[in-house]
């Protein structure tokens, strides 16, 4: 039997997950010029990154050559002040995405199984059957979560529930006290993974108080990143909240230099720039205003977001799609969510949202 064949069925039946597409990947592939290509496809801030990441970058390095703190005890620290926990409470990770295969490692395996929603991230379900564990995907409504069926699909061999707030690709939020209502009714015997990678976005009157629930629930986990709002993609730094106890298994999992040093300075720093987080929520705000209001010109139905990006329909997104690449707009196509008439736009600067706005009214009436 070729080797191959020893590797877990589970393993060899996971679909590869579909990144946006880089701009130089796109400016090959078609001869473009890389400077008139925009990238709306990731989520990404379009201010970039903090000033003060950006400076502490140039501070440390000098320091690349040595590994870097494997506790990541400044940026724990920092992050311990900034939201009102405790150090014990926090797993660092290479972008949310290890911790959310952390908190799935420890939880699920063979005999186990995990409850997502229908449009939810696509992590979640990879996670799940990296580890060995069944999938349950439950009907979205209204291309959201839908708590009540999400809690009546729950079986004894469940171990996680993952919620989206915001969602991604779709944008939706669940209210605060849907969200207290649902982890009030849950079984203490399963985690509830909430990933608020987008919760910077949010009002605050909108943002859930999931700092304070984790005395209350020591079932949660709650998942953020430093890739979004703090622009900080492509050092790859997120962490997760949790109980002391929950947190101190999840870190002996971790691998012990998975943030590197430069990420680590860098998160540290972005959380002392509020100037900066509030100037991104304003530039999204306003962003997200002008592309909606382009799609109700353009007489194109879309799913209200509080993310930094929306879903449009567009009826043969894949078609779509194509013929914006060749206009060098890069936006991302989420048939692989369930949703093949969608396309999912990250709101970029005001120029940016108007050149793709331009390139797809070209193109659907075309």
């Amino acid at each position: 039997m070729p080797l191959i064949e020893h590797v877990p069925a589970n393993i060899r039946a996971i679909a590869p997950y579909q990144p946006g597409k880089p701009i130089a990947e796109l400016a090959r592939e078609l001869g473009l010029d890389e400077g008139g290509i925009i990238k709306l496809a990731s989520n990404e801030n379009p201010l970039g990154a903090s000033p003060k990441a950006l400076a502490a970058i140039e501070r440390c390095r000098g320091e690349i050559a040595l590994y870097p703190d494997g506790s990541g005890f400044a940026l724990k620290s920092a992050l311990a002040r900034h939201l009102g926990v405790d150090m014990g409470q926090i797993v660092l990770g290479n972008g949310s995405n290890d911790v959310l295969e952390l908190a799935a490692r420890l939880l699920l395996g063979p005999g186990r199984s995990a409850v997502y929603s229908q449009h939810a991230f696509a992590v979640y379900p990879l996670a799940t059957q990296a580890c060995g564990a069944r999938g349950i995907e439950v009907p979205a409504r209204d291309y959201g979560h839908d708590l009540e069926a999400m809690l009546k699909a729950v079986t004894d061999d469940t171990r996680v529930v993952f919620i989206a707030n915001p969602n991604n690709p779709t944008g939706t939020l669940l209210a605060p006290e849907a969200l207290y209502d649902f982890l009030r009714r849950l079984t203490p015997e399963v985690a509830v993974v909430l990933d608020e990678a987008y919760v910077e976005y949010l009002d605050p009157s909108a943002r859930a108080p999931s700092m304070a629930w984790l005395a209350e629930f020591p079932n949660l986990i709650v998942t953020r990143t430093f890739s979004k709002a703090y622009g900080l993609a492509g050092l790859r730094v997120g962490y997760a909240l949790a109980s002391a106890e929950l947190a101190e298994l999840m870190n002996r999992l971790r691998q012990p230099f998975n943030v590197n040093s430069l990420a680590l300075a860098a998160a540290e720093a972005a959380l002392d720039d509020a100037e900066f987080i509030a100037e991104a929520k304003r530039v999204n705000d306003a962003g997200l205003a002008q592309l909606t209001q382009g799609f109700r010109r353009l007489g194109l139905d879309f799913i209200p977001s509080a993310g930094n990006f929306v879903c449009v329909r567009v009826g043969a997104a894949q078609e779509v799609f194509a013929a914006l690449l060749r206009k060098g707009v890069i936006a991302r196509p989420v048939a692989n969510y369930g949703l093949p008439e969608h396309l999912r736009v990250s709101v970029g600067s005001e120029a940016q949202n108007a050149r793709f706005l331009t390139a797809l009214a070209e193109v659907i009436q075309a």
